[in-house]
C-alpha cells in the first residue's frame, strides 16, 4: 500500500524567538507585524498613482517571520485599520476613501502575499538565500494580480486612460527593479536571522552542558 505524505508546517522565525505560544502571544505578534508594515509604508518615494514604498519589504519580512496565518492576519489588520481611518497607509494616509484610490488593490494583494510568504517560510524557504529569493520574487507578483486590474477600473472611472499599456507603465514597470532589490534584501536578512537563532540555541545548549 502506497502512503502519501504532505509537507508539514515548521516553526517560523517568530516561533523560534518566542517560545511561549499562546493566543495572546500570537495576537501580539500580529499587531507587531501590522506596526512594522505601517512604519515601512512611510518610507516612500511619492509617485502617482502608486507610490514606491517599503511596504513590500515589510510584507515579506512579516509574512516570513510570522507564518501563513499570522502573516495573513497581520496584513488584514493593517488593511482594516487603514480603511477605518488610522493614517498607516503610505504618506500617512487612511480612511474609507482609500478604497477609491488606484493603489488600494495593491494593499489587498499584500494580504495574500503575506500569507503565501508565510506558507513558504513554514516549509523552510526562508533559510537559504536563493530559495528565499525565488519565493519572494514569486510572492511579490501577487499584489500586481490584484493591484493592476483594480487600478485599471479606478482610472477608467476617473476618465483617465486605462489601456493595458498605460496601466503597465504606471503600475508595473516602475516597480520591477525595486521589487527585485527588496526580495534580495529580505532573502539576505532572513537566513542571517536564522543563523543568529541557531547560534543562540547552540550557546544555550553549551551552557546547559
Amino acid at each position: 500500500m502506497t502512503s502519501v505524505t504532505f509537507d508539514r508546517a515548521r516553526p517560523t522565525l517568530a516561533d523560534a524567538l518566542v517560545q511561549n505560544r499562546s493566543l495572546a502571544t500570537d495576537a501580539a505578534l500580529v499587531v507587531a507585524g501590522t506596526a512594522v508594515v505601517a512604519g515601512l509604508a512611510q518610507v516612500s518615494i511619492p509617485l502617482w498613482p502608486v507610490p514606491i514604498t517599503g511596504q513590500t519589504l515589510a510584507v515579506i519580512l512579516v509574512g516570513a517571520s510570522l507564518g501563513a496565518r499570522r502573516g495573513f492576519a497581520s496584513l488584514a489588520l493593517y488593511l482594516v485599520l487603514g480603511v477605518a481611518g488610522l493614517p498607516i497607509f503610505a504618506e500617512f494616509t487612511g480612511g474609507p476613501l482609500s478604497v477609491l484610490k488606484p493603489s488600494f488593490g495593491f494593499i489587498i494583494g499584500m494580504v495574500f502575499t503575506a500569507g503565501l510568504v508565510g506558507w513558504l517560510a513554514e516549509r523552510n524557504w526562508d533559510k537559504k538565500f536563493w530559495l528565499a529569493f525565488l519565493g519572494f520574487i514569486l510572492a511579490s507578483i501577487v499584489p500586481f494580480l490584484f493591484g493592476v486590474p483594480y487600478m485599471a477600473i479606478v482610472l477608467g472611472n476617473l476618465g483617465i486612460d486605462n489601456s493595458l499599456a498605460n496601466v503597465l507603465a504606471l503600475g508595473v514597470f516602475p516597480f520591477i527593479v525595486g521589487g527585485i532589490v527588496k526580495a534580495a534584501i529580505a532573502a539576505g536578512l532572513l537566513p542571517l536571522a536564522w543563523k543568529g537563532v541557531r547560534s543562540i540555541d547552540a550557546r544555550k545548549d553549551g551552557s546547559a552542558n
